[in-house]
């Protein structure tokens, strides 16, 4: 399966910095995944709806963590393109990438 579109929809919020589109193989989308500015730096949630408990729930989500970080690479790096476009250059999303899950797997670099 291959990551054939991504379209970065930018946000001016705190934490919320963009919504996300992904298509799959020219014929499948996914949409409202969102480019988060967190406590550990920028990561991709997948598209959720609130439960009546308060809690969320993912709608559409990867099998796993491959798949979830080549999403979220892809993500981060059309993000990266959009910023490039408005503001200049930011660190590069490979390395926000590779800090953020070297910070979620507890290794320091």
């Amino acid at each position: 399966m291959e990551i054939t579109e991504v379209r970065i929809h930018l946000r001016n919020e705190e934490k919320l910095k963009a919504y996300a589109a992904v298509t799959f193989d020219k014929c499948f989308v996914v949409r409202d995944l969102k480019v988060i500015n967190g406590n550990t730096g920028m990561f991709v949630a997948m598209p959720s709806k609130k439960k009546p408990d308060g809690t969320f729930k993912d709608i559409a989500h990867p099998l796993d963590n491959d798949t979830r970080q080549n999403i979220e690479s892809k993500i981060l790096s059309a993000y990266q393109e959009e910023i490039n476009k408005i503001k200049g250059p930011i660190p590069s999303a490979q390395r926000i990438f590779e800090n953020n899950t070297a910070e979620r797997s507890g290794i320091s670099g």
